[in-house]
């Protein structure tokens, strides 16, 4: 590692969600996410639409964020705001009816090539894409950088888990 490089810069330093951000800092990444999504709906080409969870609990902020798809028509991002993460997740698919080993290496096969999120398997074995990042590094860029990485990683993966999850189905159409 070469001296004065970043990792060594930050060696001891706090970690991004070790400590919580304050609820004025938490109010700030709240107006990122606000603006960055009104921006991102204005420009038209990407989201479809942008709600607003009121009923979300004290000190945690949600949106649900319909997303426009070529695979796989529409789905909707949840993002949630809480003092050290913004997670996000959005269901992909119902658990599969047929080819479960195929289905399921296609999709852990998949997520070794994804940064920031991973397919899983929800409680009713549906499939959805999860992660979150520290709230500290909460800006536009990297909400950009969600946003594409999950449009993108739905839109790579549903046509082919169709093909091999419900392949009776798609072969009776």
């Amino acid at each position: 590692m070469a001296a004065g490089s970043h990792a060594e810069e930050n060696r001891g330093a706090a970690s991004p969600t070790e400590n919580p951000l304050s609820s004025v800092e938490v109010e700030v990444v709240r107006g990122v996410v606000d603006s960055w999504l009104d921006r991102t709906l204005a420009g038209g080409s990407l989201l479809a639409a942008v709600e607003r969870d009121t009923g979300a609990k004290a000190g945690e902020y949600r949106w649900f964020v319909r997303v426009l798809g070529d695979s796989k028509d529409t789905f909707t991002i949840w993002f949630t705001l809480r003092q050290r993460m913004l997670h996000y997740e959005t269901y992909v698919m119902p658990a599969p009816e047929e080819n479960h080993q195929r289905f399921f290496e296609n999709l852990l096969r998949r997520n070794r090539q994804l940064v920031g999120a991973a397919f899983c398997l929800g409680g009713e074995g549906a499939v959805y894409l999860v992660g979150a990042v520290p709230a500290a590094t909460v800006d536009e860029v990297e909400l950009d950088r969600l946003l594409g990485t999950l449009w993108d990683a739905v839109e790579r993966c549903f046509h082919s888990a169709l093909r091999i999850g419900f392949a009776t189905r798609s072969t009776e159409a």
